[in-house]
């Protein structure tokens, strides 16, 4: 069962990052929704070029340890479904260096979730590392599965 969270939580910056702006709080499938949510910014930053782009995964990645570690505290869960930049920042991860069309916006995001979801191996054994780190370390894991399977489908996919 899903503890009810405070609206004093969305006062902290860092809390309504950690929680996709609100996006967490979905009824159902808030990793879904949080993914989803993460669409936006690729069709934005992704034309800045790849670099740019990486940047601002990398910062926004180190960021998340921080701000996932202490919504999690917050929260009294060591990773409370309502927390999904981690998601966010693991589908920015899955179209790091790829270019943007609706075909790879739906692969990506359907490798992403996929790999979020089943949780191969690396991914399960980095969910296991404590606070922020584990929070945030499985999803960019599964963002960098994603990533590479989508670079392999890139020749098959319309552009």
């Amino acid at each position: 069962m899903r503890r009810r969270i405070s609206r004093d939580l969305f006062r902290s910056p860092g809390h309504l990052l950690a929680l996709g702006f609100g996006t967490g709080l979905a009824p159902a499938a808030p990793g879904t929704a949080g993914s989803l949510a993460a669409l936006p910014f690729i069709v934005l930053v992704a034309p800045l070029g790849g670099w740019v782009y990486a940047s601002a995964v990398v910062i926004a990645f180190m960021a998340g340890i921080r701000w996932c570690g202490r919504a999690a505290e917050a929260l009294g869960a060591a990773d409370h479904p309502a927390i999904v930049w981690d998601e966010m920042v693991g589908m920015w991860v899955a179209l790091c260096f790829i270019p943007v069309s609706w075909a790879t916006l739906a692969a990506g995001f359907a490798l992403f979730r996929l790999f979020d979801i089943a949780k191969p191996w690396p991914v399960s054994r980095l969910e296991r590392c404590p606070g922020g780190a584990g929070i945030m370390l499985d999803d960019l894991a599964a963002g960098i599965l994603a990533n590479l399977v989508l670079h392999l489908l890139l020749p098959y996919l319309p552009l």
